[in-house]
Order: C-alpha cells, then structure tokens, then sequence
C-alpha cells in the first residue's frame, strides 16, 4: 500500500468518524474522541483534516468546540496555513463573533483574495456594513482582485446601508472585473438596487443578465413590493410562468404579499392554487404569507382557517394570525390566541407583545392588559420603548391616566410615538392642559412633532375650546412643513369647529386639495354647534349632489342640524336617506332622529324611532326621556326612566336632569325631590349645578319660593346665572316681589349686560302695580344700552322658514294673514276667549293692551300656517322666548274652531294644542 493511498483512507476514516461523532454525539465529540485520537497518532493531524473538522463546526455552528480546533491548529503549528486562517475567519464570522474573525484575520502573515472575502462576507453577515465598505477599499488597496463571491458580499453591504453611491462605484468595478454577467453577482446587484429604491436600475440589471435563477426572480419580486410597485411584480410573475421558470416558496410568498398590498383576492386565490399544485401549500413560509393576504383581502375567517390547519407555526404564523385579529376588531380572538402560544411552546415576542396590547387598548380590556403588562416584566421587554409606548397606549386607552402617567415617566428612553401616546391620553381623558404642556417639552427636547402629534394636539384645543391655542398649533404645524393632507386637514377643521371658529375651520375645509366624509362631518358639525344650522344643512345637500356616500356620523350631523332649525321636513328627507342606505337601526344615526323629531314637536315620531332601535345606549334612554318631557309627557317620561333601569342601562347626569325637568313640565315636585335624593345613593351620581337648577325651578313653579331661596343659599357650589334666572322667575309669577328683588341683584353682578333680568324684573314690578319700580328698571336698560331681545316666532312650510315679529307687516301675504287672523279672533271671542290684558305690562289704557295683545308674533305665524298648510295637518310653530298668557289661551280657543293639532314651542316646552286644551295643563 502506498503512502499516498494509506493517507487517503486514513483521511476518509476521518469524515465518516467525525461526521458519525457529529451525528451521534454532538459537536463534543471533536474536543474528545478526534482531537484525542489526533494527540495519539491514530488519526492525522494534517491541514486537510483540520479543514474538513471546522468545515463541520461551521455547519453545526459550533463556535466551543471550534475554539478547540483553533487551539489544537496552534499547539500542532498549523496556524501560519492559509487555508486554515480562511476556515477560521469563515468559522468566528458564521458563528457571530465578528471580532475574533477581525482578530484572526490581523494575525495571519499572509493573506489571499480567499481571506479578504470571507472577512468582507463576515462584516457584511454580521450587520457591519461600513467596516465591509473599508476593507473592500483596502484590498483593492493591497491589490487583490475581487472574484465573483467577493462582490455579492460587497454589495449587500451596500444595500444594508443604503448606500446607493458605493454601489453604483461596486457596480462599475463588477463590469471592469468581467464579473458582470456572473449570476451571483447578477442577482447582488438587483437586490442592492432594489432596496436603495433604484427599482429602474434594479430592472434593467435584471433584463441584462443573461442568465437568471429563481434567486433573480425573487430578487426583482422583492424589490417591487418593497418599493410599493406591487402591480409591476405581479406582471413579472406572469412573465416567469410564461418562461416556464418553477416558483418557489419565496416566489410564491413574494407575490402574495404584492396581493395583499393590492386587496387583490382573485389573483391571490390563484397563487394558491399554484401553491397546491407544486405541493408547497405546507410550506410554512408560504403557508405564512398567505395567512397574511387573505387577512389583508378582508378574509379573516378564512386565515384562521389555514392557520388551524397548520402542522408546524412558526413566530410568524402567530403574529400574523394575531395582528390580522386584532385589525380587524376581533381583540378578544387575538388576546385567546394570545393565551395559546404558551402551551403551543411558542414564546411571544416584541411584535407579538404589541399586537397585542393593541387588543387590549381597543377592547379596554384592563385587566387582560395589566396580565400582558405582567408578562412583559417577566419576559424582559420592559424597557423596550415600542413596548412601553404600547403600554401607555393601552393604559391611557382603558381610562387609567395615571398609570399611563407613571409608566411615561419611568420610561428610559422615549420616542417621538411614546410622547404622542401619552399626549394622545391625556387628550382622550380630558386632560388637555396636560397634554399641551407636553407639546412644550417636546419642543424643548429640540424634537421634531409628526403629525400624530399634533392630530393629538388638536384634540386637546378641541377639548379645552380655546381658539387661541388652536391657532399656535397651527402655526408650529405650518413651521414644521407637515403637509396640509387629508389626515391633517380633517384635525384642524374639527379643531376649529369645537371651537367654535368656523370661519377658520371652513377656509381650511375650501383648501384642501382632498375632502372626505371625515372632513364633511366635522365642518357640518361645528357649524350645526355654533348656530349655522343654514349653512350645514347647504352644505349636507352639497355633498349629497355630488355623490359623496355620507356615513350614519355625517347623517347624525346633519339631522342635529335639522333639530336646531326646528326644519322638520328636511329632517324628514334625512330620515327617508339614512333609511334608504340602511342606517336606521345604526344607533348614533337613531339618537339624532329621536332628538330631532323631538325639537321639531314630532314626539309620536321620536318614540317609534327609539322603538326600532335594536340596541339602545344611554344616550337613546336619555333623549326619549327629554323629549317626552319637553312634551309635557311627564308621567311617560318616568315610566321610560324605570324601563331603563330594568333593562340594565345605567343613567349619566343629563339623563337624571331629563328625569327632573319631566317631574317639572308635569309639576311633579314630591317625585321629583325622591329623585334628587336618590341621585348619590341609587346611580352614584353626584348632583351638579344644573340637577340643583332644576329643583329650584321645581320648587319655584309650584309656588314654594321661600324653599327654592333655601335650596339656592344650600347649595355647595356658588350659584350660576341659570339658578338665579330660575329663582326671578318664580318670584314674578308668584308675586314675591322681594325674594324676586334678591335674585335679580345676584344676576346683576353675573350678567351685568343681559337683557333678560332686566325684563322680568319689570315684568314682576309691573304685575305687582309698582310703576315707578318698572320706569327705573327700564331707565337702567336705556342708561346702560341694553335692549330687550325682540320676540319672534317662525314657521316652516315648504323647506322655507318665515319669521315673525309682534306687528309684523314684512311678508307678502301680509292682507290675507291679517283678515284671516282678525276673523279667528272674532270667532273664538263668540265661543268665550277673553283678552288676558294682565300680560299686557304697560301703563296703558285696556283697549290699547287689547290691540297690542292681537298681533303677537306667535298669532300671526299661525294665521300664516293656517293659509300656507293642506287643511287637517298639523302646525308646528317655534318661539324665541316664553309664550304670553294670552296668546296661550287664544290658540287653545283657536285649536278647536279649526280643528287642527297646533304645536307650539317655547322656549321652556313643547305645548300641543287640540280640541281647546294643551298638552301642559296650563302649567308651564
């Protein structure tokens, strides 16, 4: 046997012992059985046998027992071998410890184009591109050629840094070097183009190759769905089926993700059929894929389905299962699968964690999330600040500000999304000084806000109504270059609504170069809220022609401006729309058509509205509540109340203050005292300025006056001008000219400039015959410029609104409403009306207050009703102040001769008038 020949076999005993020991006992077995049988002469310790051991370590990542190796190399004086020095620097870089690679690399005496290139594929592997970058440099430098496997590292560390320049130069020296049409150096090149969003470039140095592998094709695919051209690789992947090239799972997973971007489910099914066809449809990177595009086309179901049918999950079958879940509002799937992984042997990481702490934030599931807040302890992710930020997020969202609080400020580090959680909190909590205060640090840490920030932000200037504020917001927003885009416009122009500057809010609404429905409702709404009922409802109409699809908020908007002009018809024509495109069971729409049906006297309509909601929330109970009272349904509003409380929904402040103002309008006082007494002990609630306001008014209308001062002296808070306005009031209906006197001094000091003292005050001397106290309130008025505000009654009739003033002579059937209106009253003088001149509080002679009591607004807007409406249908008339005694008992006397229901509202109530009686007893 030759020496030669006995080597050879001594060195194949070698590969199949070193791979048995591998295979059977772990990497170990290098440090034992070899490493020992090479000290013994048994096996040889020869540079081809070292080679083929670390060859071994590098495929099992066996860094220890490669450190074994590196030490046997040296002890047997083999380290100056070249080939060996490769081995190792390949070894210490696969295995991640790019230093000893360097360190390897520094000591070796000499060096080939093998050992540049495997140190620049090590830094290039280990995320180092810069270091890469330089050595590259310096071989070029030292003058070694780079070959076919040297540029492909280069280039890849040119895509990791985005460093488009180097590798455009990389390029250039490729074709130079004749390594161009190389196929590996072919799809570098694309792949680097590609991610410096050179797609171009990347396609034409695609097109250029003349030989392509699927690696290409993926290469390409990559690069046009992460550069958002997902169109451009679903036409490639048409043009490799044409080529008759065989996809594989990363092919597959590439276009599929194109789908998802597109919501393009029929092309994405067909991708799947082609999945099961070339028997991948179990692979799990593709299977994870396609959890995602169905997830993202909509078919949620159906991804859950293909990720209970998977015999092997990976991280990314969870997280994506799990983020599908929760974006599609299902959160308390996404926290059960949550709940799984654990037993599935699968620990959730940082993704996974956000995710879903996303649940528990949208479901306000706190207790789930204070279990995830546990784990995240546990686990480590504490101080991660995408975590933390999700968990201020979450806290904040589930009303726990001061945690949310306490967590922002043990937060190491922050970032731009953690500060806007936490202003987003204080935002959403009502705490917008809070909030702007942390805008200002924001700017003091030289950060530059986004436009979350000051969406955000603008959310806090809506909540704290100050105009002023809006404004600075705006212009840091202008400062910092944050393009006028929808998202930011629909901030502002709601900002600017709530507070109250429509003005402002409707020049951003013009410029903007993109409206949505968003940005509609919001511009409807705040010129609904600052009294421009008009203009919102123009505006509604206005989008409606133009084909925008309005949501049940824009309809909700628009019928509250319907309810503010008292336009019933035209809230009618909303009704019939929001019916139409299936909103009518919607609950934020329903509430909106109770309360307008209810301001426009329609109180049969309100009801069977609430009726055909099939889940009502509070603010339906509450809104039923007030309109039956307002309609002097008092009992009926009760008895909805007590419903309430049986189906389980619990009352808030205003729906205890619709409960009271019922026991008002029907004089219900001892009810309404039990009710008041039952706020703190019952519903928690404790009672407020306006529940108080509402007792004094109480008290007051039934002529306990003396117990009304009582209460308005009792109360724990100082009263307001409303309280006081209440107390005059009473005082002047029932003659106590003193306590009267009292509680028009403390409006004095309120409201200095107000009309409305000053009148009842004199109304309340004049009834008492004290004219000389009338003349020196009046004198004060004129002294003081101050003018009582003019009475006004309007009327509706065909989508038209027209107004009256006391003698009004303005409209053109002024003849026909006079002659009409002079007859009516002759008639019911025949059947008993009486002028009620006492409601006439001037120093006059009784014929005069006679004729002064004939043409009162709200009887010439009826006598108009009478000639303008089909005979038979209702009357609906608005008033700006109370309806005068008179005219109260004329239109009852007037109801029966026509035999018509007369709806009039003041503005305490409703009253509805039908067969000579009102629906308020005459008490109002």
């Amino acid at each position: 046997m030759t020496r030669t020949t006995a080597h050879n076999r001594i060195s194949m005993n070698l590969m199949y012992f070193g791979t048995s020991c591998f295979n059977n006992h772990g990497a170990t077995a290098i440090g034992g059985t070899i490493l020992t049988g090479m000290d013994q002469g048994r096996i040889p310790a020869d540079s081809d046998s070292y080679a083929k051991l670390l060859q071994r370590c590098v495929a099992m990542n066996a860094l220890a027992e490669g450190k074994q190796l590196h030490a046997h190399i040296t002890k047997t004086g083999f380290l100056a071998d070249i080939l060996l020095g490769n081995h190792l620097i390949n070894l210490y870089a696969k295995c991640r410890n790019i230093h000893l690679a360097r360190y390897m690399f520094d000591k070796m005496p000499r060096r080939d184009f093998i050992s540049w290139t495997a140190i620049i594929t090590g830094y290039a592997q280990n995320g180092q591109g810069e270091e890469a970058l330089k050595l590259f440099v310096e071989m070029h430098r030292e003058g070694f050629k780079p070959n076919q496997f040297t540029f492909p590292s280069v280039l890849k560390a040119c895509a990791s840094l985005l460093a488009i320049e180097q590798g455009k130069q990389v390029h250039y020296h490729a074709i130079r070097s004749g390594f161009e049409a190389d196929i590996y150096v072919g799809n570098a090149l694309v792949d680097m183009y590609a991610k410096c969003a050179h797609v171009d470039d990347a396609r034409q140095v695609f097109d250029g190759m003349s030989e392509r592998n699927v690696v290409s094709w993926n290469a390409m695919f990559a690069g046009y769905t992460q550069n958002e051209q997902s169109e451009e690789a679903i036409e490639l992947f048409k043009q490799m089926h044409r080529e008759c090239i065989e996809p594989d799972q990363f092919s597959f997973s590439s276009i599929l993700s194109a789908c998802a971007d597109l919501e393009a489910l029929n092309m994405g099914m067909l991708i799947h059929n082609g999945l099961i066809k070339t028997g991948l449809d179990f692979d799990i990177f593709a299977m994870n894929a396609l959890i995602d595009m169905y997830a993202k086309c909509g078919m949620i179901e159906f991804a859950r389905h293909l990720f209970d049918k998977m015999s092997k999950r990976d991280m990314v079958s969870w997280n994506a299962t799990i983020a599908a879940s929760v974006q599609y509002g299902e959160d308390m799937e996404a926290l059960h699968l949550f709940q799984k992984m654990g037993p599935a042997g699968v620990k959730p990481n940082q993704f996974t964690i956000s995710s879903i702490l996303k649940a528990c934030a949208s479901a306000a599931a706190l207790e789930e999330g204070k279990q995830v807040h546990s784990y995240i302890v546990k686990a480590g992710f504490e101080f991660d600040v995408y975590i933390s930020g999700g968990l201020v997020d979450m806290y904040s969202k589930c009303e726990c500000i001061e945690s949310a609080s306490n967590l922002f400020d043990r937060m190491l580090i922050r970032d731009l999304v953690s500060w806007n959680a936490m202003i987003a909190g204080y935002a959403q909590g009502g705490h917008a000084v809070a909030a702007v205060k942390l805008f200002d640090q924001i700017l003091q840490l030289g950060m530059m806000p986004n436009q979350s920030t000051f969406s955000n932000l603008l959310r806090a200037c809506a909540g704290l109504a100050t105009l002023e504020q809006c404004e600075q917001v705006h212009s840091h927003i202008i400062k910092c270059g944050i393009e006028l885009d929808i998202f930011m416009g629909n901030a502002l122009v709601d900002a600017y609504s709530k507070c109250k500057s429509v003005e402002n809010a409707r020049q951003i609404f013009d410029h903007m170069s993109e409206i949505d429905v968003v940005t509609c409702t919001s511009m409807i709404a705040g010129y609904t809220q600052s009294g421009h009922g008009e203009k919102a409802l123009d505006l509604s109409w206005k989008m409606h022609c133009k084909g925008m699809a309005l949501d049940q908020f824009a309809f909700s908007s628009a019928i509250n401006a319907c309810a503010g002009l008292s336009a019933l018809e035209q809230g009618k024509q909303f009704h019939a729309h929001v019916f139409k495109v299936g909103y009518e069971s919607d609950v934020f729409a329903g509430n909106a058509l109770i309360n307008m049906y209810a301001k426009c006297g329609s109180i049969g309509d309100a009801c069977q509205t609430f009726d055909r909601i099939p889940e009502r929330d509070v603010v339906s109970w509450t809104a039923v509540i007030a309109g039956c009272a307002h309609h002097g349904r008092g009992c009926e509003a009760l008895h909805l109340f007590e419903q309430m409380l049986q189906v389980g929904v619990k009352p808030n402040n205003i729906t205890l203050i619709s409960v009271l103002s019922a026991c008002n309008h029907a004089g219900l006082v001892d009810e309404a005292c039990l009710y008041f007494e039952s706020m703190i002990r019952d519903h928690g609630i404790e009672p407020g300025l306006e529940h108080y306001a509402c007792m004094v008014d109480i008290l007051g209308r039934t002529g306990r006056v003396d117990e009304a001062e009582r209460l308005v002296n009792e109360m724990p808070f100082e009263p307001n001008a409303s309280v006081w306005g209440s107390l005059l009031a009473a005082s002047r209906t029932h003659g106590n000219t003193e306590i009267g006197r009292r509680a028009a001094e403390h409006l004095f000091d309120l409201e200095p400039e107000g009309s409305g003292t000053h009148v009842l005050l004199a109304n309340m001397y004049a009834s008492a015959g004290r004219w000389e106290d009338v003349a020196k309130v009046r004198r004060m008025m004129k002294e003081g410029g101050i003018k009582k505000e003019p009475g006004c009654s309007w009327i509706e009739v065909k989508n038209t609104v027209h107004t009256f003033v006391v003698d009004d002579r303005s409209q053109p059937q002024v003849e026909e409403i006079y002659a009409t209106l002079e007859g009516l009253m002759g008639q019911i003088e025949k059947v008993g009306y009486v002028p009620r001149t006492e409601f006439v509080l001037h120093d006059i002679q009784q014929n005069e207050k006679e004729n002064l009591l004939y043409y009162h607004s709200e009887k010439l807007a009826l006598a108009f009703g009478l000639i303008s409406t089909c005979p038979g249908s209702p009357i609906r008339i608005m008033k700006n102040i109370r309806v005068c005694g008179d005219c109260h008992s004329a239109i009852k006397f007037i109801s029966k001769i026509v035999d018509r229901e007369i709806i009039l509202r003041d503005t305490n109530r409703f009253h509805h008038f039908m067969n000579g009686l009102c629906s308020c007893g005459d008490y109002w």
